[in-house]
């Protein structure tokens, strides 16, 4: 069982100075928002380039799983994502995750400039997306012929630190046969829960055990695989770890605390940085 933090905004130097805390402090993984603009009740968020971010952080930590929470591969250009990606990599010495999905509808770095909200057109581009990203990863010449893109004999070189690949873990969608089909391929699953209705609600454990009991049924490799929730605990790690113990019961390998909502001012993360994970001090 991991634990990491999503440092909710801030600067660059603010992130890469609550990373190397967070390694101080015990946590084993620290994230970033990947977005354009995003726009709540309180205002527009406050944050920096998320790949300029991860690599000053990178530069500032030694041991901590670093990764953006979470990246809209349909809006980025993959073969410069997997470029992005491969070169953390390697300046993080293999500590770099992948975290992606089809991307929030508060971000306006999609609909104000004119970038596609379909889900199913979003679906598609994520879907060749990562394709060709995991094809680039090999370090061999590779070809595609999608929907979308088409790329012909491209070769990127150094090949990935972590082999076979940066782990990528990938938003599913339960029970939605599709999205979930999905996340067998890749190594890991943020969960969404969705009923028939087209209503969300909040994960519980019972879900974690339906995903954990589908994946071990389905998913062909048997490699690693990360079941990843986030969410808001406690500052008392004993409290913290009462809430989360049903879930890791469960399959639940990975839990990322989050502050999405305030006060979430630089001293408030710096504090809950401090108080460490539910593991304890």
């Amino acid at each position: 069982m991991r634990y990491g933090f999503v440092i909710p905004g801030g600067s660059a130097r603010f992130c890469a100075e609550m990373s190397h805390e967070a390694e101080q402090a015990g946590w084993d993984g620290v994230f970033i928002p990947d977005a354009i603009s995003i726009r709540t009740t309180e205002g527009i968020l406050s944050f920096e380039d998320p790949w300029v971010t991860l690599g000053a952080m990178a530069m500032c930590t030694n041991r901590v799983i670093l990764g953006p929470m979470v990246t809209p591969v349909s809006r980025r250009r993959p073969w410069k994502l997997a470029r992005e990606v491969l070169t953390l990599d390697h300046l993080s010495e293999g500590r770099i995750v992948l975290p992606v999905g089809l991307g929030s509808k508060d971000d306006l770095g999609f609909e104000a400039v004119g970038d596609t909200l379909d889900r199913k057109i979003r679906a598609e581009l994520l879907d060749e997306g990562l394709a060709i990203i995991d094809g680039l990863w090999s370090g061999e010449p590779f070809s595609f012929q999608g929907k979308h893109y088409h790329i012909e004999n491209i070769q990127i070189l150094p090949k990935p630190v972590q082999q076979p690949r940066p782990p990528i873990w990938v938003v599913g969608v339960w029970p939605r046969a599709k999205s979930m089909r999905r996340i067998l391929h890749w190594d890991g699953v943020l969960p969404a829960i969705c009923n028939e209705q087209g209503e969300w609600r909040q994960t519980i454990p019972e879900d974690v055990h339906m995903i954990y009991d589908y994946v071990s049924a389905q998913r062909q490799d048997k490699g690693p695989f990360e079941i990843v929730l986030e969410g808001k605990t406690s500052t008392d790690p004993q409290k913290a770890l009462e809430k989360l113990q049903p879930f890791i019961d469960a399959g639940m390998t990975w839990w990322i605390e989050t502050m999405w909502s305030g006060p979430n001012y630089p001293e408030d993360i710096r504090a809950r940085i401090r108080s460490g994970p539910p593991v304890g001090k």
